[in-house]
């Protein structure tokens, strides 16, 4: 069970059990933004009932839209107000620690012409550049306000009428993306989004089943490219989540490590967008075995059972980053593992997540016995240390909770873990997971 302050047990003699990891995070945050916007009942099973979808669904409970109840296990139904239908909110819109609602929201509201919102979060949350939204945003008209001009929250958006435009992205960011996609959807004239590599398009493929006129193409000289014609209604949807691959990712690490290990993870979003973790665990060597390969909704889905390999190091960078830039974390600790050095380049999007993820899990791993070396942009890991148990810190963040969890597994002593209560951010049950399949 999740407390502030729990103990790990090194030396871990095997994992076995199968797990059905919580639903997506993004495809969750997604199906409760569109439903809210659509004609009609949107209906989203196995919809993940953690904290960040949670404040998504009560900013769009302040705004007049109907959300049941979320529980795990339960059919969230979402009464859609129409593309134009959100109200204006009596109280700031808390964000709570979620990034990804803060960036959505600023989209979707930024054309709701003459009603006014503040957006506000934790004060981990007021950290996180909010820029990169802003400025692609403006250049449709919107009108956002904040601190160091528009970068931080508390955010003020006053709506109004926005236009359509061409859009580049100096960053592959699938919020980024989205933010433009849903200011686009009420815009005058068509909206394109140019991306110098793909990030994830779960917001695609979700908005043309809820009935949207988009259009996806790769261009050679300038990348893949998103077009989006306002005009549709959307239509409430039956979505299905898929299991996260990012909640996976800490299941697949442990079992390659820990000796005796057999894990299956039933149900895992495959998107191709978010595989980069399987590309790079498969050069490693790792015995990750798919099964049931299937499409859910639109989405592809499958099982994955791994099992104990011997790994060697990975060199990653460019284009992948993208597609697995949730799971760096988990990889450092395979890293430490690994037959060789292993680099990470051009992640520098992990310094403004939750926390400076790169910094936070050099410093922790260091506090376990581990060598690395910190870049600007990433990590370089020398492979085959052994770690030591350890005073260790979340730092708030629900990644690190989890990955060092893994880190502490393999370790030789016990470790404590404080605010492991950070890992119900995205996965409530995990601390239950993982002591069930060490049972």
């Amino acid at each position: 069970m999740a407390a502030e302050c729990i103990q790990i047990d090194g030396g871990a003699t095997k994992l076995r059990g199968t797990i059905r990891v919580p639903g997506d995070k993004s495809i969750s945050h997604r199906a409760l933004l569109f439903g809210a916007i659509a004609e009609g009942t949107t209906e989203i099973e196995g919809l993940l009932p953690a904290e960040d979808p949670l404040s998504t669904a009560n900013c769009l409970r302040a705004m007049g839209v109907e959300v049941s109840e979320i529980a795990a296990g339960e059919i969230v139904r979402v009464q859609g107000v129409g593309l134009d239908g959100l109200q204006e909110p009596t109280g700031i819109l808390d964000c709570g620690n979620s990034g990804t609602t803060m960036r959505l929201m600023l989209g979707l509201l930024a054309g709701r012409e003459g009603r006014h919102f503040v957006l506000d979060g934790d004060q981990s949350l007021r950290k996180r550049p909010m820029g990169r939204v802003v400025q692609p945003l403006s250049k449709m008209e919107a009108s956002i306000t904040g601190r160091q001009g528009g970068n931080l929250a508390p955010l003020a958006v006053n709506g109004k009428a926005l236009l359509g435009a061409t859009i580049h992205t100096p960053v592959a960011s699938a919020q980024v993306k989205s933010a433009i996609l849903l200011a686009a959807l009420t815009a005058t004239g068509v909206t394109t989004v140019i991306e110098p590599s793909l990030s994830r398009d779960h917001s695609e493929r979700m908005l043309k089943a809820f009935g949207a006129q988009l259009e996806s193409k790769q261009t050679a000289a300038l990348g893949p490219e998103v077009q989006l014609t306002p005009g549709s209604n959307l239509h409430g949807q039956k979505v299905v989540v898929p299991g996260d691959i990012s909640s996976a990712a800490f299941w697949l690490v442990a079992g390659l490590l820990i000796p005796g290990s057999e894990i299956i993870l039933e149900n895992v979003g495959l998107n191709p967008s978010r595989t980069g973790i399987l590309t790079v665990l498969e050069q490693m060597g790792a015995a990750v075995e798919l099964m049931a390969h299937r499409l859910v909704a639109g989405e592809p889905v499958g099982d994955l059972r791994v099992k104990p390999a011997s790994l060697k190091a990975f060199n990653i960078g460019g284009a992948l980053i993208p597609t697995l830039v949730d799971e760096i974390p988990i990889l450092a600790v395979a890293a430490l593992a690994a037959e060789g050095t292993s680099v990470i380049k051009d992640a520098a999007e992990l310094r403004v997540k939750e926390t400076d993820r790169l910094a936070v899990m050099a410093r922790q791993l260091r506090a376990m016995g581990a060598e690395l070396e910190e870049t600007a942009d990433g990590l370089v890991i020398p492979g085959k240390q052994k770690l030591n148990g350890a005073q260790l810190d979340s730092e708030t963040d629900h990644r690190v909770a989890m990955s060092l969890a893994i880190a502490a597994l393999g370790a030789n002593g016990s470790s404590k873990l404080a605010r492991a209560d950070a890992a119900a951010v995205s996965y409530p049950s995990f601390w239950q997971d993982l002591a069930r399949i060490q049972a």
